[in-house]
C-alpha cells in the first residue's frame, strides 16, 4: 500500500512540475498580450509601450534596454530577467544566408555574461 501511495504522489508531482516552470518570452517578437501575461509587473498598457518602443526604435539588443521604455525600471527588469530572452534573428539569418531565416539557435537571456 505504501508503494502505491508513493507512486501516486510521484505521479501528481510530475504533473505539477511543468506548470511551475516559467516560459520564456522574446521581447522582440511577442505581442502586447503575451508580454502582459508573461511578465511580472507588466500590464497591458506597459506591454503596449514595449511594442510601440520596439516598432519605433527597432529590436532590443539587451534586456536592460527595456529601461528605455517609459514606466519600466530596473526592478521590473530584474524581476523578469529569467523570463525574458532576446532571439538574435540577425545572426541566424546571416548564418543561413537567407534574410528571412527563422531558426532560433542563439538566445540571449538571464545566463549570458555582458562585457
Amino acid at each position: 500500500m505504501n508503494t502505491i501511495r508513493r507512486f501516486f504522489l510521484a505521479f501528481l508531482l510530475a504533473l505539477a512540475l511543468p506548470t511551475l516552470a516559467t516560459a520564456q518570452v522574446d521581447i522582440n517578437s511577442a505581442d502586447a498580450k503575451t508580454l502582459a501575461e508573461s511578465l511580472n509587473g507588466i500590464g497591458l498598457v506597459k506591454a503596449e509601450a514595449i511594442v510601440a518602443y520596439r516598432k519605433a526604435n527597432g529590436p532590443f539588443k539587451d534586456i536592460d534596454d527595456l529601461a528605455k521604455v517609459k514606466g519600466i525600471g530596473k526592478k521590473t527588469i530584474d524581476a523578469n530577467r529569467a523570463t525574458i530572452v532576446i532571439v538574435d534573428q540577425h545572426a541566424n539569418a546571416q548564418s543561413t544566408g537567407h534574410p528571412d531565416a527563422v531558426p532560433m539557435t542563439r538566445r540571449r537571456g538571464a545566463n549570458d555574461q555582458h562585457a
